[in-house]
C-alpha cells in the first residue's frame, strides 16, 4: 500500500494572505491544526509542511503545534541550511525532505542539485540523523542525482514529478519513463522511493507504473478539492484511489 503524505502549506498561505504581520486578539483562520486534524480524519498517513526561509506560509510555530498535537508522523520540508537545521532541532520531525529554495519562486520549481553539494549535504544528512530524522532528497529523476543521494547517506529520495504533471501526451510519457528508471535505480541502491509535486487524482493510473513506490506527497490538489467537499473528504478520495493502485 502506497502511503499518502498530505501537504497543508496552502492552508497557511490562505491564512497569511489575511493575517500576515497582524497582532490582534482575533484567531487567525484557517487553522493549520484543524487542517491537519481533517487530513488525519480522511486517512492521511503523515502530514507534510514546508517552513520556508522567508516564512511566506508556514511558521515555525505551526510546525511545533502539528508536531505536538497531531499523532501522525511529521514530514518537514526545508532548505538545506544551518538555520533550518536549527528549526528542525526544535521541531524534531519524524522525516525531513531537503528541497531547493528561491525567494522568487511561487512553489518549488525543481529538484535539489545533490551532486554539486555532496560535502555540505552529507554533513546535514548526518546531523539530521543524529536528531532521529529520516531524510529524503527532493531530486529530479536524474541518475546522477540518485547516485549522489545514495553517496551522501540519505535513506530516501523524493522524485520531483512537476514536469510530468505539467505536460501531456508524448512528453508526459517520456517524463514517466524517467521516473520509472530513477525509481528502479534508487531501489537498487537501497533508497526508499517517494514522489511528489503537482500530482492530481487523474495522474494515479500512470503513477502506479512507477516501481518500488512507498509514498506520495500531495498538497495543492487536495486543498483545491477541499474548497468544495472539505479536506477530510478530499483526502479520503485520494486514499481510496491509492488503494486501487
Amino acid at each position: 500500500m502506497v502511503h499518502l503524505g498530505v501537504n497543508i502549506d496552502h492552508v497557511a498561505t490562505l491564512r497569511q494572505a489575511r493575517y500576515a504581520g497582524e497582532r490582534t486578539a482575533a484567531v487567525p483562520e484557517p487553522s493549520v491544526l484543524d487542517a491537519a486534524r481533517a487530513a488525519m480524519q480522511g486517512g492521511a498517513d503523515s502530514i507534510t509542511l514546508h517552513v520556508r526561509e522567508d516564512r511566506r506560509h508556514m511558521q515555525e510555530e505551526d510546525a511545533l503545534a502539528v508536531r505536538h498535537e497531531i499523532p501522525l508522523p511529521l514530514n518537514l520540508e526545508m532548505g538545506a541550511t544551518d538555520a533550518m537545521l536549527d528549526v528542525a532541532s526544535r521541531v524534531r520531525p519524524n522525516f525531513v525532505c531537503l528541497v531547493p529554495e528561491r525567494r522568487q519562486e511561487l512553489t518549488t520549481e525543481g529538484g535539489l542539485d545533490v551532486a554539486a553539494r555532496r560535502s555540505p549535504l552529507r554533513e546535514l544528512v548526518a546531523a539530521l540523523a543524529e536528531q532521529s530524522a529520516r531524510v529524503s532528497m527532493f531530486i529530479d529523476p536524474d541518475p546522477e542525482q540518485v547516485h549522489a543521494s545514495a553517496d551522501i547517506g540519505a535513506p530516501m529520495v523524493e522524485l520531483h514529478t512537476g514536469r510530468f504533471a505539467n505536460t501531456a501526451d508524448r512528453e508526459q510519457d517520456q517524463e514517466l519513463q524517467r521516473l520509472i528508471a530513477a525509481a528502479s535505480l534508487a531501489h537498487s541502491l537501497g533508497l526508499e522511493v517517494h514522489v511528489g509535486h503537482g500530482i492530481r487524482l487523474s495522474h494515479l493510473p500512470l503513477i502506479a507504473r512507477i516501481p518500488h513506490l512507498t509514498e506520495l506527497n500531495i498538497g495543492h490538489t487536495l486543498i483545491a478539492r477541499a474548497i468544495f467537499v472539505g479536506l477530510a473528504q478530499a483526502v479520503r478520495e485520494m486514499k481510496d484511489a491509492l488503494g486501487e493502485m
